[in-house]
């Protein structure tokens, strides 16, 4: 499986603690930035790495900020992108299973390391349900993306 990473200065320190885990277990990664503490835009970096998932050059995201929720509010704009803020594994499990979600946010500044780890292996590990319930909500928030995106 290959993942898109991103982050703004605020989740430097997370994603690289996110890419080691994810090199040791399989995983091939591709990171679209950035790469320093120098203050940035997470939306240019979230842009990048959606679009990565978004057309299958990457299968799943994992995008980090201080807080997750500006990198989430810019991922789910990309047409096609369930990004979903996760702090803890239940809600990993929930949005891959309910969701189908693609892409996990995580907040640097919040979610310490042992904790993104376990969140990622739930997110990753765990296959979308199939639930016809489920596939019905996930076509009406495709509906919502066409209707918005002409």
């Amino acid at each position: 499986m290959k993942i898109a990473l991103c982050c703004d200065h605020g989740g430097l320190y997370l994603k690289n603690a996110v890419i080691e885990y994810l090199e040791k277990n399989g995983y091939e990664i591709k990171d679209f930035g950035t790469t320093n503490e120098n203050s940035c835009d997470y939306p240019d970096f979230a842009l990048l790495a959606a679009e990565a998932v978004k057309n299958g050059e990457c299968d799943r995201g994992i995008f980090v900020c201080t807080t997750g929720i500006g990198i989430s509010i810019a991922a789910n704009k990309v047409p096609g992108i369930r990004c979903a803020l996760c702090s803890e594994p239940l809600s990993a499990r929930m949005t891959r299973e309910h969701n189908d979600a693609n892409v996990l946010a995580l907040g640097g500044g919040y979610t310490g390391v042992n904790l993104a780890r376990e969140i990622v292996r739930v997110f990753l590990e765990t296959p979308f349900s199939q639930g016809e319930n489920h596939k019905r909500r996930i076509d009406k928030i495709s509906a919502i993306e066409k209707k918005y995106n002409k």
